[in-house]
Parts: structure tokens; C-alpha cells; sequence
């Protein structure tokens, strides 16, 4: 019997529409991620953009992954004035040789009033 390539991770807030990460194949898909930790928004776009890095590091643990895997990444931002000092915190999670690709677009606004979201896309081989 053939093993399943999907693998969905619910793992987000109850009640969301979303899993926090999806298996497809040999990659691991994750749900855009607002600079939310346990005492909710941080503030300021340095402060968000490190708690959803440390949301995506945390979820590719939970893989057994971590940012050495990320292959790609979409970071949505709502004052792309600030796109430099996205990239200065953005880029201290990433080896200089292992930049994953990347788009960043200015958006109108984001959930719950973030002001940056970043969902990744990590490479995982199937081990036969």
C-alpha cells in the first residue's frame, strides 16, 4: 500500500480555517505567521517580524526541520517603507549561503492588525 504524501498539522488556535503546516510530497507548506506569542501581538514591525520567525522556526522543529530547510518564503508587509528593517531581522535567521527565494509585496492590511505575515515553504525528502 502506497503511503499518503499529505499530512495535515491542525495544531493552529482552535477555530481557525487553517492547518499550521501541510506535507505535500517532499515539502512541508506553512501557514502565514503574525508576530503572535503567548501575550498576543508584539508590538512594532521588529518586534512581529521576530515573533513570526520564531513561529516558523518552532513549527519546522516540530517537523524535524529547521531554517537551513526553507526553500521559499512570502512576506506580506503593511508599510513596505519598513521592507529594509524587515530584511536586516529577516536575514539574521537564514546562513549568508542558504537564502531561501523569496517575493515581498505591500499589503492594505493584515489579520488581527499585524503588520508583517511570512509563510514558508521547507523541503522534507521522504526517506524510503
Amino acid at each position: 500500500m502506497a503511503q499518503s504524501t499529505q499530512f495535515y498539522n491542525k495544531g493552529a488556535e482552535p477555530g481557525l480555517p487553517f492547518s499550521l503546516a501541510v506535507r505535500a510530497g517532499d515539502y512541508i507548506f506553512i501557514s502565514g505567521q503574525l508576530g503572535i506569542g503567548p501575550a498576543g501581538l508584539a508590538k512594532g514591525l521588529e518586534a512581529q517580524s521576530r515573533q513570526a520567525m520564531e513561529n516558523i522556526g518552532a513549527i519546522l522543529k516540530g517537523h524535524n526541520l529547521n531554517m537551513d530547510d526553507v526553500v521559499k518564503c512570502t512576506v506580506m508587509l503593511t508599510d513596505m517603507s519598513k521592507w529594509a528593517d524587515f530584511n536586516r531581522i529577516y536575514t539574521g535567521y537564514f546562513k549568508p549561503d542558504r537564502l531561501p527565494a523569496r517575493s515581498a509585496m505591500g499589503v492594505s492590511a493584515l489579520a488581527m492588525g499585524g503588520e508583517v505575515e511570512i509563510e514558508c515553504m521547507a523541503y522534507l525528502p521522504r526517506r524510503l
